[in-house]
């Protein structure tokens, strides 16, 4: 079925003749992919649509790890995790593809940290001490200062495999129905007279008819709306850098995860968090949670990222001391982008206007989406075929966080 819907839409396109579809989804990362899953999985006749190559390195869906975690300060994402959570044992078991690695979490943070002591208390994670501390993973995180808090969840944490996630969702997709095209630019998303639907244009000159519409391009969210519907969504990309530091010689097991080791977070300044040693043996991820304001169409390739690097070395010079190696800085550097809401909150909602409820948008994830992905994509795929999110509704996700509307009078205008 997914092959023959795939080797008619090439035959069509070839002719220059209009698609017809119930979902397009404008965006092949991980939000999209798993929006046309979501889509194609209830029999939806579903579009994906990617600018680029698939499962390209250029936006915020690639590499070969994401964390999951428990630990929020804000409430209404403990909620959104745990449903990602069995949305992602889903599609494992669905794909017999292995995406997700286990692991504790590891907060840590000043004791007057608000952020922090939420993120706790949200998370249900058990205070340890500083001797129980010393005493975890060969002592790693012995250089903790005094009196911080620690907290740990010990099924809290995880590792995701970030570009086998998307494959993993793109496949599943396709063998739902769904076709699925890369190198295919959309330069535009009309509403026509006398049509229902919308009308999704590509920067090749081909035009797709589709009952709804779903918007999932990341850090060119802001862009495609502007010149879509003249909205100004304060979405502002950060370029930044995925480091990958070399553990000291006869720590590489400590550090591993099939030893056990967390993904953690350590609150303050710098705000840095990271994984246990995985995709790179010898190497632990170890990251600044941000970057410099960038243009995702002209990035500072060689140079971008800022002082991420330098943050990141301090850190492990006070805090894993005697199991990481700083001095010569890291050894495999990686561009990312985030792309950031004034509150870090997604936006999730109904593009309005004149497309009324015909075009959704899923963006501003703000550095912290990916691992909610499976449960943004069901969330998108029913608002756009149902008017409404039920699953969001039954797991007590609450959407009301994520609308357009909370920036109206700030930096959002016509």
């Amino acid at each position: 079925m997914a092959a023959a819907a795939a080797a008619a839409s090439d035959d069509a396109a070839a002719a220059g003749g209009r698609f017809d579809f119930d979902v397009i989804v404008v965006g092949a990362g991980i939000m999209g992919s798993c929006a046309a899953h979501a889509a194609a999985s209830r029999g939806a006749r579903a579009l994906l649509l990617e600018r680029f190559d698939l499962l390209h390195h250029l936006g915020s869906s690639h590499g070969a790890s994401r964390t999951i975690r428990d630990a929020y300060a804000k409430a209404h994402y403990p909620p959104m995790v745990r449903l990602a959570r069995r949305l992602w044992a889903d599609a494992e078991a669905e794909s017999g593809y292995r995406v997700l690695t286990p692991a504790p979490q590891l907060t840590v943070g000043p004791p007057g940290d608000a952020s922090l002591l939420a993120a706790v208390g949200n998370s249900g994670a058990r205070r340890v001490d500083e001797d129980d501390l010393a005493g975890r993973w060969g002592g790693a995180f012995r250089g903790v200062p005094d009196g911080w808090v620690a907290a740990v969840s010990e099924l809290g944490g995880g590792v995701l495999n970030a570009t086998k996630a998307v494959a993993m969702f793109q496949a599943l997709a396709v063998k739902g129905g769904a076709v699925v095209r890369d190198n295919a630019e959309v330069v535009g998303v009309v509403k026509k007279d006398g049509e229902a639907g919308v009308f999704v244009r590509t920067s090749g000159g081909e035009e797709f008819h589709g009952a709804k519409c779903v918007v999932t391009v990341g850090a060119w969210t802001s862009k495609l709306v502007k010149s879509v519907a003249g909205v100004d969504l304060p979405i502002q990309p950060l370029h930044a850098l995925v480091l990958y530091w070399k553990v000291k010689p006869g720590r590489e097991r400590e550090l591993a995860a099939e030893a056990g080791f967390p993904t953690f977070s350590s609150h303050g300044d710098p705000h840095v968090y990271g994984t246990p040693s995985l995709e790179l043996p010898g190497l632990i991820k170890i990251n600044y949670d941000g970057g410099p304001p960038c243009d995702p169409d002209g990035r500072d390739w060689a140079g971008g990222g800022g002082d991420a690097a330098s943050r990141v070395a301090r850190w492990i010079e006070e805090f894993m001391p005697d199991h990481v190696e700083a001095a010569g800085g890291p050894v495999v550097r990686q561009p990312c982008m985030y792309s950031m809401t004034p509150d870090k909150d997604f936006v999730i909602d109904f593009l309005g206007g004149e497309f009324g409820d015909d075009v959704v948008v899923g963006a501003g994830f703000s550095g912290h989406g990916f691992k909610m992905g499976p449960a943004v994509g069901r969330i998108l795929a029913e608002m756009a075929m149902d008017g409404e999110a039920r699953t969001a509704a039954e797991a007590g996700v609450e959407l009301r966080h994520f609308r357009i509307s909370r920036f109206e009078g700030n930096a959002m205008g016509n």
